[in-house]
This record gives structure tokens, sequence and C-alpha cells, in this order.
């Protein structure tokens, strides 16, 4: 059954052809949160980008792919998003047990000049072998290479919604165009989130917005137009309105491991300032099994009640 919130949400997707809104209800519907309108989504692409031994030591279970899977559909979550590698690896274990994002690029840290340069490592006829609900893509505004991803993103996704899959795309400033500092800043994230939509995403990943204002000609806008952004709700709520006034799918990274109270706060704002949900990689699967169910559990009802100070999209 199709909530009154979801299909609020699959009508901002009118130009997509039912495949794409089918497989969009199906992660919006399933796990606890189904029909709720927000997401938990756990990523598992660490491996690759930060390597097996500073991803899985922590957890030495999280190794096995089949522990990733198994976490994600035991803590409800709307979907599980990997490489291809990881993914067939478990996949036949878990026939449509919960819908599969199959992340089609990635990079590795063994040699790295300032910027990143991912590899398309998957395809969406991968995609559709593997009987995934969506494909994933990393863009990095603010590489020198940032325009040949726009031109893969653009033709993957033209292929992917063809055949009926949404595009979830990875929107994280970095590169030699950006000091370190304004990878998070507010105006930054929101500038890489709009690109990202205005690419034909349908759900699009970011970080969490700092304060601070990257780009000298935003800022002056942000003051003269006393844009808020003065609190993390706030500043939620402006990268939510850069993705269409709100119209696609925002969620926001767990980013770097921290304590459970820090990751709640984040978690408080993101509801609060109308996100649309969380995708926690590490901050889930480091934790010993137990204490990630727990933490995820967490999530959810955050997610699960009434925001206290948001204005409803």
């Amino acid at each position: 059954m199709i909530t009154p919130r979801v299909r609020e949400i699959l009508s901002w997707y009118g130009s997509e052809n039912p495949g794409v809104r089918a497989n969009l209800a199906r992660m919006l519907n399933h796990g606890r949160l189904g029909g709720t309108g927000k997401m938990v989504i756990l990523p598992v692409d660490q491996g690759f980008e930060h390597g097996p031994g500073r991803s899985f030591a922590p957890n030495p279970p999280a190794y096995d792919p089949r522990y990733h899977f198994q976490l994600a559909i035991d803590s409800g979550c709307n979907a599980y998003a990997s490489l291809l590698g990881f993914v067939e690896a478990a996949v036949d274990e878990f026939p449509g047990e919960i819908p599969v994002i199959l992340k089609l690029n990635s990079h590795d840290l063994l040699y790295e000049d300032g910027d990143p340069a991912p590899a398309v490592t998957g395809s969406v006829d991968d995609a559709l072998r593997l009987g995934c609900a969506a494909v994933g893509f990393t863009i990095y505004p603010g590489s020198a290479l940032s325009g040949q991803m726009y031109e893969q993103l653009g033709e993957i996704a033209s292929e992917a919604k063809l055949c009926g899959l949404p595009v979830v795309v990875w929107a994280y400033p970095r590169g030699s165009g950006l000091p370190k500092e304004d990878e998070t800043a507010v105006d930054v994230v929101a500038y890489a989130v709009q690109i990202a939509c205005q690419l034909g995403a349908d759900i699009v990943k970011c970080k969490m917005p700092a304060a601070n204002i990257g780009l000298a000609e935003a800022a002056k806008v942000y003051k003269a137009k006393r844009v808020p952004i003065g609190t993390a709700a706030e500043r939620v709520r402006h990268v939510v309105q850069s993705a269409f006034d709100g119209r696609r799918i925002v969620i926001f990274s767990g980013g770097p491991s921290k304590e459970t109270a820090d990751l709640l706060a984040e978690v408080k704002a993101i509801h609060e300032g109308g996100g649309f949900g969380s995708i926690i990689g590490r901050n889930s699967f480091q934790r010993p099994r137990r204490q990630a169910l727990d933490l995820l559990s967490s999530v959810m009802d955050v997610y699960a009640s009434k925001p206290r100070a948001s204005r409803r999209r």
C-alpha cells in the first residue's frame, strides 16, 4: 500500500518512467521506516575507498560481504548500497530481502594527487543481472576531473532510467579547486546537491553542511538576503531547498566514526531540517553487531517521530 506521503514524493518524479517510480516506491516502502517518506540506508564501499584493514578491522566480521546484507536486513534499513564485488559475493543468499543499490564507480587511496578520479567499476547491466533497485554514482565537484564525472553520470543515468532504475548520486565536493575546510561549507554542499539534481539524480547523498561559507560571491548573497544557516537544522533545510525546493530526496552521510550522542544529534538536526534520512556506513558496521543494531534503531526512532521544528515538505 502506498501511503499519502510516499505518493506525494513520487508525484515529484512525474517525468520518470513507471519502472523508476516503482523502484523508488520499493525503497521508500521497505523496512522499519517504510511509508514514512524517510530513509536509512547502509552503504559499504569503504573496502575499496579506504582499504580493508582501515574499514573492517575495527569489527572483523565485517570482512564478510554477507555480514552487511544481514545487518541491513535485521536493522530494518530501506536499502543496502555497495560495489559490484560485495554485492555479487552475497546477493544470492538474500534474494529480494532488501532493495540493493549498486554503486557504479569508486576510487582508491593508493595514489591521489589532490583530484579524485573514480573509475567506473560496474554497469547498468550488472545492476539488472543482480536484481538491484537502483544504481549509485559519486561525483566530486571541485575536482579538475569533475567534467568527466558529470559526463559519465549523464550517460549512466540515461541508461539506468531507460531500464527503470533510479539514480542515487553521492555529491561530495573535493579536489584541488577547494580548500579542505570548504568541502562541507554550507553553500558548497548546497551547490553540489544542485549539480547532482541537474544531472538527473533521483536521490542525492551529501555530507552534513558546516556553518562556514566557502565561495566569496555566495557569501555576499547569503549576507544580503539573510539566509538562515545559524543552526544545523537550518543548514539542512537550506541544502534540501537547493534540491529543487525539496522535490528531490536528499539523505545525509553519517561521516567518520563518532560517538553515538554526536551522531544522533546530527540525525535530529536532519529530521528537524526536513532532510529525508541518513546513509550510515562506518558508524554502523564498524561497531559490534549488537551495538550497530541499537544505533540504527535509535536513528530510526528519531525519523519515526514528529519533528519538533521543521517545515513539512
